[in-house]
């Protein structure tokens, strides 16, 4: 690069003929170094394009691969990062279409933060769950309300029901387009983010009200086709950890009642609606449910007790007759004895303690009807 300027983006040609009509017909040596890296990257992108088409047409392509070459190009920079501290960007795949949060479309707002994508991110890939109309309030990566209904405006309100002060300043997502009267009652909350597949005539009207609201148009079901569809990467000191993601829910063949009484219709309703939320909750994770509506949540305890006394806690409802579902099994029996004493009746969990059995004693002892799924759902 000493001697020859390369220049393998279009975007640089103005730059480029600037300078060299200032210079009388030179480029500096630093352009020519900046040139030179970008040129290095983008060949380095391209092999690595080349490489993952091949090893995915030799194997599986959900498998783990031998070599990651993850091939992300910066999309924008962001204010910062979770801290004002900390510098951030978001990134997308250089080659393959892009999908999920980062496709999505601002109709309104400030320029998104690092922390408003994750919880986006979080709040779309829950309501993703859902069949039916679906509301998911989301703070700090974490669901405080969720709910389905006939209705989004109904949905929004049964989700805001569980925790209406925890709501104050959190993204919610719809996965059915927000109507008038939704709108109106989203309005008299302070929300970060508003994201749905589409808005009913007017409703941005109503929203944006508030100047600072972002409001994102987003199909939920909309995913990835890159490698990150089917891979969780984390980063540790030195290195990567990679894990498929937890895209299965359950195999309802695989579920099994292993107390006496059996769940009801409506328990089983519920308790499959938990399972769905639970999946979503920071480990050790409880979720309480009645008429599909979560209705206490206990996230990120040490201990799965505290998990249930937490969800208790911070439940605004009467919990009698309630159902609860827990991300992992329990190790002791207490964790049954203090939601049965909370008034809950059935219970769903993946089952696998060395006190199983001590487990299924107290829900029969207690009149619970429970499942066991034998799948966890830990997210750490």
């Amino acid at each position: 690069h000493d001697t020859v300027t390369v220049v393998v983006d279009p975007g640089d040609y103005g730059m480029i003929v600037d300078e060299i009509r200032a210079s009388g017909g030179e480029t500096s040596a630093g352009t020519r170094a900046e040139l030179a890296l970008k040129a290095f990257s983008h060949t380095a992108s391209y092999d690595a394009a080349i490489s993952g088409y091949l090893a995915g047409l030799e194997g599986d392509k959900e498998s783990l691969p031998e070599t990651l070459d993850l091939n992300m190009v910066r999309q924008a920079s962001l204010r910062y990062g979770e801290n004002p501290q900390q510098k951030a960007a978001l990134y997308r795949p250089r080659f393959s279409e892009p999908g999920g949060i980062i496709t999505a479309e601002q109709l309104h707002g400030k320029q998104l933060s690092f922390n408003n994508y994750l919880d986006l991110d979080a709040s779309t890939r829950l309501v993703r769950e859902f069949d039916e109309t679906a509301c998911a309030i989301i703070k700090h990566n974490n669901p405080c309300g969720s709910a389905t209904a006939d209705s989004v405006r109904e949905a929004y309100l049964k989700a805001l029901s569980c925790d209406p002060v925890s709501a104050f300043g959190s993204i919610i997502a719809f996965n059915r387009p927000v109507t008038a009267e939704a709108a109106e009652e989203l309005s008299k909350l302070f929300v970060e983010a508003v994201a749905a597949p589409d808005y009913e005539e007017g409703v941005l009207a109503v929203l944006s009200r508030k100047k600072n609201i972002r409001i994102m148009k987003m199909d939920p079901s909309t995913r990835p086709s890159d490698i990150t569809a089917n891979l969780d990467i984390k980063t540790v000191s030195g290195g990567l950890l990679v894990q498929e993601s937890d895209n299965l829910l359950f195999g309802e063949n695989d579920w099994k009642v292993v107390t006496r009484r059996e769940p009801d219709e409506e328990e089983l309703k519920d308790l499959v609606f938990g399972w769905k939320i639970c999946k979503h909750v920071k480990s050790n994770a409880i979720v309480f449910a009645r008429d599909c509506t979560g209705i206490g949540i206990g996230a990120g305890q040490m201990s799965r007790v505290d998990s249930v006394r937490l969800a208790a806690v911070k439940s605004q409802h009467d919990l009698e007759g309630a159902v609860m579902a827990s991300d992992a099994f329990f190790p002791f029996r207490d964790g049954l004895d203090e939601a049965a004493e909370k008034g809950i009746r059935a219970v769903i969990q993946p089952g696998g303690s060395v006190r199983d059995e001590e487990v299924i004693e107290a829900a029969d002892e207690r009149d619970m009807a429970m499942i066991f799924t034998g799948m966890r759902h830990f997210r750490h």
